[in-house]
């Protein structure tokens, strides 16, 4: 038996990794400033504000764990400055501080973001960037720091892609929710592939990662995703077959209508589901290049299918709660 700590284990990732290594007889604590989403696992939870050195430094010296899974951050949008997501720069600043003072330590894993480069843009290596967000911006600070004061354990950095499944919520539970109140439909006849990642799946990539060795200096970023890369409008047909019902096709020129209209509400800060920035995500390519990462997980424990009928019974069950 280990022991792990994951710091951010009340979010969606990290609450399913924590089951999942429970279930495998793993000491675990969650480090989070947010209570569990479980209210069972309330004991195993320290509140803790990441960007707080003493608090954070007493608690994580305190379990004195054998690894670490560093997952809490800010993860939405919505910052207008890279200092709104100081959890993920300070935060991590942190944790490495830490780290040196734990000689016991066998391996951290220190979650960035696949949006650490836009959609469609080929990263030449490891260290190339191309933030389009803020949110971007403060992982690319992430990594940054992370390769400026390396850890003296073994260590490696993941870029979870767009991950769906029991436990998630905004942006991609939106997905769901959305082509199973049929308020979905096709744009035309574009075609639309993006890396994403059955939690089920990512939960086995990281734990792969973890307790596995990574030592190779030149191959310390992993993307957490699913390969091949999903077809979108198929996925959306496969929600809406195991429900019943086809997913409607609207002519692009409607659509576009429809996300500039949108942008205009948006000045006036009214929220409206479709604006400009949502349809070019829907319509451009988003593929990740998940070699690495298969080389040290190689074999899927679910596949899409499974993944989307568990994903749509959490959802009933969640919403009769």
């Amino acid at each position: 038996m280990s022991k792990v700590l994951i710091t951010g284990a009340s979010g969606f990732i990290g609450t399913n990794l924590l089951e999942d290594l429970i279930s495998k007889g793993h000491a675990v604590k969650n480090i989070d400033i947010k209570p569990p989403k479980i209210n069972e696992r309330k004991s195993l939870w320290d509140c803790v504000d990441i960007t707080d050195c003493k608090s954070f430094s007493e608690k994580v010296l305190e379990f004195n764990p054998d690894y670490i899974v560093h997952l809490a951050a800010r993860t939405d949008l919505d910052g207008k400055t890279t200092e709104d997501y100081d959890a993920n720069i300070t935060g991590v600043e942190n944790l490495l501080k830490i780290i040196h003072k734990l000689p016991g330590l066998k391996k951290v894993i220190i979650a960035s973001s696949k949006f650490v480069t836009r959609n469609g843009y080929q990263i030449k290596n490891q260290h190339d960037f191309c933030p389009h967000t803020r949110y971007g911006e403060s992982k690319v600070e992430t990594e940054i720091r992370v390769w400026n004061d390396k850890p003296p354990c073994d260590w490696c950095i993941i870029r979870p892609t767009s991950i769906w499944g029991p436990w998630f919520g905004v942006p991609y539970r939106n997905f769901f929710d959305m082509v199973m109140h049929r308020m979905y439909f096709h744009i035309g006849h574009i075609k639309c592939h993006k890396t994403y990642g059955y939690i089920g799946n990512a939960v086995y990539q990281i734990e792969q990662l973890l307790f596995n060795e990574t030592l190779d200096e030149n191959n310390k970023v992993f993307y957490i995703g699913d390969e091949p890369a999903y077809e979108i409008n198929e996925w959306a047909d496969e929600i809406a077959g195991e429900l019943g019902f086809k997913v409607p096709t609207m002519p692009v020129w409607f659509v576009k209508g429809l996300a500039k209209f949108g942008d205009f509400l948006g000045m006036f800060h009214i929220h409206f589901p479709m604006q400009s920035f949502r349809f070019g995500n829907m319509t451009n390519d988003g593929i990740n290049d998940m070699n690495n990462t298969y080389m040290i997980a190689p074999e899927l424990p679910f596949t899409r299918l499974e993944g989307t009928k568990a994903t749509i019974v959490w959802i009933k069950k969640y919403e009769e709660k």
